[in-house]
């Protein structure tokens, strides 16, 4: 009798404990995204680390795809990872651990604050070089930087809006992040390339969380507020197609002056719909491949260019994009 109680209590206890691993595994795998595993049977000439701000975001997943394809023509292996949910703390705590793997070379985003610098040193002293993607952090020791230049990008925006509106324009900005260091600067960009025309007005910055219904949210709340606002901005990829349906949640008035960012399909169907007047054009694509490049020019102690600025156009059709694109 002793001996059967002791072998039900054997049994509830590796159950219970099953259940509760399994439970970790899939609650660690919501939060963090890893695709890939370490390659076994193929020789690869390197191993480069690409973390993403998250893994469902099409943004992303542009520069991800050129990465890896322009890694595949190298025999790179490119581990690309990144959290679900844009989450800076994740991503530097997995910056950490790909040191510790002692991969050839680190590509991720500048992240502002202390950590991202001290981790960038930390790869430098283990000999792993940091290139940044998408938004820099110059005053770390990050080898480059590839992606556009912020600044301009938005500066290019007020530009836009300054030479196709008229009369008063109350301006509202919707923006992913407000603590990203891209965001920033294209907001920074903007609001000094209006800051001599009188006519025209910030009147408020809402945060969209870097989610269409967030930026949806954040725009119809925005209008609520300030009925006067006749001009939009958004500041990353997925604001314009969540302004668009903040927008049209308001039926009353004529809707306003709406410049998007980015160039995901979606966006540029809401272009050809006149739902958009027009979008700030980058290259995620070419981030991905000059990342690559670069980091392989490193490999071989070759020099390269500390800043890389891969383009930023404004886009007011189909047609134009299409030219852009062929």
């Amino acid at each position: 009798m002793e001996q059967k109680k002791k072998a039900v209590l054997y049994t509830g206890g590796g159950l219970l404990f099953g259940v509760c691993f399994l439970f970790m595994l899939y609650f660690g795998k919501e939060t963090f995204y890893v695709e890939g595993t370490e390659p076994t049977a193929q020789t690869y000439d390197y191993h480069f680390a690409l973390i993403t701000e998250e893994t469902g975001n099409a943004y992303w997943q542009m520069i991800e795809q050129s990465a890896k394809a322009t890694a595949a023509d190298h025999n790179i292996y490119l581990e690309s990872m990144g959290p679900r949910k844009a989450n800076p703390e994740e991503v530097l705590r997995t910056m950490d651990q790909m040191i510790a793997a002692n991969v050839d070379g680190i590509i991720t985003q500048g992240l502002p604050g202390p950590r991202f610098l001290d981790l960038v040193v930390k790869a430098n002293e283990h000999g792993i070089p940091v290139v940044t993607v998408d938004s820099d952090m110059p005053e770390s020791e990050r080898t480059a930087y590839i992606g556009t230049d912020n600044y301009e990008s938005g500066y290019l925006a007020g530009e836009e809006l300054i030479r196709e509106t008229k009369g008063k324009q109350s301006v509202g900005i919707i923006t992913g992040n407000v603590e990203s260091l891209n965001q920033q600067q294209r907001i920074k960009g903007f609001e000094e390339a209006i800051k001599n025309v009188e006519r025209i007005e910030v009147v408020d910055i809402k945060q969209s969380n870097i989610t269409e219904v967030g930026a949806a949210q954040a725009t119809y709340s925005m209008i609520k507020q300030h009925s006067n606002i006749n001009a939009l901005f958004g500041t990353s990829a997925l604001d314009g197609i969540g302004m668009v349906q903040g927008v049209e949640e308001m039926t009353v008035w004529e809707r306003p002056y709406m410049i998007a960012f980015d160039t995901l399909p979606e966006t540029i169907n809401l272009l050809e719909q006149e739902k958009l007047d027009a979008t700030i054009a980058q290259y995620p694509e070419e981030m991905g491949k000059q990342a690559i490049q670069t980091m392989r020019d490193l490999q071989s102690q070759a020099n390269v260019e500390p800043l890389q600025h891969t383009g930023t156009d404004v886009i007011r059709s189909v047609k134009q994009w299409e030219d852009h694109s062929s």
